[in-house]
């Protein structure tokens, strides 16, 4: 029995490793490494954006992918270096919204933008499986156990979960491999590819006469390409996860103490070695928040050369992609179930290199489109913990990086299901997500550098304009993706509003510190004959501490003899934060009264953190005193939950009993 608790016990600090910790809990790595994850999700993207291209443009497909590239590095590029700078713990564009909008009003924005996120990434996951799926299906090679599309899928993201259960270091391990493997085979099909393109010049004739036979003048030919890039956006996917993963980039004067010491992937997991990595930390808290903020512009530096990396190789695979599709493959074949349709370098692998390397082709595409959705996953670890628990609209466990991941591998799974794993029926939803994710991104970046002078302003107004006309756009052509994605939006709003109200009675004061005259008054009370404080609970306005205290002595029965109060004034700030990391309390004389006075966003935790703190430093047991709040308890509850105010003795006096539950230790609570 005693070793089954200890195994229990084991399992449970594994499991929950990180939940008290930061950021990704990960060994920074390489800049180039890093790439890799993220480049599964964009590099991905050659298995099937050939075929989108011709989809969308017909033989204007690679015009239409020069377009794309532009916007790729003229646009979205210099919006994310940006965003790198104003980010650089992989909050992501959220970060400059929560910063300019203050309150609910930036929360709630915050909110809709994760809905949109989760989409996004959430079908980078399921969407890429199922189309590694399709892959498998239709390589001739293929044994039958596998002919089942649904169960495949299904097989494919539980080992992407398993694989992050590992640690993100084994996933980045993985991914460089993929992408490498993945790049090589792409070369060398397309420098195939060319070389029959430079042997025959009667593919460029023909796809000219094409053009010009669709097209009647280069006008329209440039009008034609420049619109169907909502289509092709799926395209730019990698961005904001380029951002999202960034405290896993390392600064080029990151330490390797630093490094170790925050690396819980390294080579075992297991609780005893947890327990003595702990033992090892002798620097303080501070020390390390300055080691990190002399990493930041190492970090951001290095991420914007992973950005930059990322998008000019996809660049080039892209365009020379889609020139060797669009001129070597009938048009016929891109259609619905054709031979080319989502998969156009891959024929042309079988087509000129034989169904062995084909087959060879085949294998990179299906694993580079199974881990694009490691780079989803990455991101998903990456918000959630900078946002939701903070806002206390997630359990506390979701700080933790193995609960998250059983979480999101569920919800694929559930995803998955529920869209019988079709490529084609998620689509919109990728789209959608991928696309307001750049959108808001582009905007926010628009706003921070308004001030900053007229060119600026102009080129990301533009860029924001360009990247508002592609979403309205897919929103209209798909609004299947827009419903998923307001479903998405509706069940984070709902699950944190009723995560908050669940945990709206934690204590969440993170320290007290008291300024030298309150600490003067908590010994002065300590001294008294009785040695007791009492505390007494004061809402700030007109009304006069005398008339208070006559009343306080006269409802509770306390005589003079038996001590003096010490008031607490407690003003509410911005009640839209769940977790108050410092409450300062300042002791001042008022008309010969004690009064002490702090901000928080709880009235009610901010009390109870203070008697805490005083039964800690004095070692005696504080009493407080309240008086009943007139009206309806209901609306007092969800007026505290919005607004950090409520019936504040009640919830004092639960707070306390959750925070400590042993009775003779817990701070009295009085109510008159």
């Amino acid at each position: 029995m005693n070793r089954l608790k200890k195994l229990k016990v084991r399992f449970f600090k594994w499991f929950f490793q990180g939940m008290n910790q930061k950021g990704l809990h990960a060994k920074p790595d390489s800049w180039w490494k890093v790439m890799c994850l993220v480049g599964t999700d964009y590099f991905s993207s050659m298995g099937f954006q050939p075929s989108i291209s011709f989809a969308a443009a017909g033989y204007l497909a690679p015009l239409a992918t020069l377009n794309l590239i532009i916007l790729t590095l003229f646009g979205a590029l210099p919006t994310y270096f940006l965003v790198s700078k104003e980010s650089p713990h992989g909050q992501g564009s959220f970060a400059i919204f929560e910063r300019l909008l203050k309150g609910w009003t930036g929360k709630t924005l915050v909110l809709v933008l994760l809905g949109f996120a989760f989409t996004d990434f959430v079908f980078t996951i399921t969407m890429c499986a199922a189309d590694a799926t399709a892959h498998i299906v239709e390589n001739p090679l293929t044994p039958s156990i596998f002919q089942n599309r649904l169960l495949t899928t299904l097989l494919l993201i539980l080992s992407l979960g398993l694989i992050f259960i590992k640690g993100f270091s084994e996933a980045i391990k993985v991914s460089f491999f993929l992408v490498a493997f993945y790049l090589a085979v792409n070369t060398v099909v397309i420098s195939v590819c060319l070389s029959k393109l430079l042997s025959s010049p009667v593919h460029f004739t023909e796809w000219f006469n094409h053009l010009h036979q669709e097209h009647g003048s280069y006008l329209e030919m440039f009008k034609t390409a420049a619109l169907v890039f909502p289509q092709l956006a799926l395209g730019m996917s990698g961005f904001e996860t380029g951002v999202a993963v960034m405290p896993l980039v390392k600064s080029n004067t990151q330490g390797t103490a630093q490094t170790s010491k925050s690396n819980e992937d390294s080579s075992s997991d297991s609780a005893d070695k947890l327990d003595a990595e702990k033992e090892e930390i002798e620097e303080s808290e501070e020390d390390q928040e300055e080691k990190e903020r002399a990493c930041l512009p190492g970090r951001i530096a290095n991420t914007r050369k992973l950005l930059l990396t990322v998008a000019l190789i996809m660049s080039v695979f892209l365009m020379l992609g889609s020139l060797t599709t669009t001129l070597l493959i009938p048009a016929e074949l891109f259609q619905p179930h054709g031979k080319a349709d989502g998969r156009a370098l891959a024929y042309l692998a079988h087509l000129y290199l034989g169904e062995g390397f084909g087959t060879i082709y085949d294998i990179a595409t299906i694993l580079i489109l199974w881990f694009a959705g490691a780079s989803g996953m990455a991101a998903l670890l990456s918000l959630v913990p900078q946002y939701l628990p903070r806002y206390g609209m997630a359990p506390d466990w979701a700080k933790a990086r193995r609960p998250l991941v059983v979480f999101f591998t569920l919800v694929s799974l559930i995803v998955t299901v529920a869209f019988k794993a079709d490529v084609d029926k998620q689509a919109g939803a990728f789209a959608t997500g991928l696309l307001v994710m750049i959108t808001s991104a582009a905007v926010a970046v628009t706003t921070l550098v308004w001030k900053q002078g007229l060119w600026k302003r102009l080129a990301f107004s533009a860029i924001s304009l360009v990247f508002v006309y592609s979403c309205f756009a897919v929103m209209y052509d798909r609004p299947d993706g827009l419903i998923i994605s307001l479903l998405f939006i509706a069940t984070v709003l709902f699950t944190s509003f009723v995560s908050r109200a669940l945990r709206s009675t934690e204590l969440r004061i993170g320290d007290v510190k008291l300024n030298s005259r309150a600490l003067r008054f908590i010994n002065d009370s300590c001294q008294q004959d009785l040695g007791v404080v009492r505390i007494l609970a004061h809402r700030p306005g007109p009304r006069s501490y005398k008339e208070k205290e006559l009343e306080a002595r006269e409802t509770h029965s306390i005589q003079d003899p038996e001590g003096d109060f010490i008031f607490f004034e407690v003003q509410v700030k911005d009640v839209s934060e769940f977790i108050d990391e410092h409450l300062e309390v300042k002791g001042r004389t008022v008309d010969g009264y004690k009064v002490l006075r702090a901000e928080s966003p709880s009235a009610a935790n901010a009390i109870a953190a203070l008697l805490l703190h005083i039964r800690d430093v004095t070692g005696k047991v504080p009493h407080v005193y309240f008086e009943w709040t007139e009206g309806n308890p209901l609306f007092y509850v969800l007026k505290y939950i919005l607004l950090g105010e409520g019936e504040t003795a009640f919830l004092t006096r639960e707070i306390l009993r959750q925070a400590e539950p042993n009775k003779d230790k817990r701070p009295k609570v009085h109510v008159g």
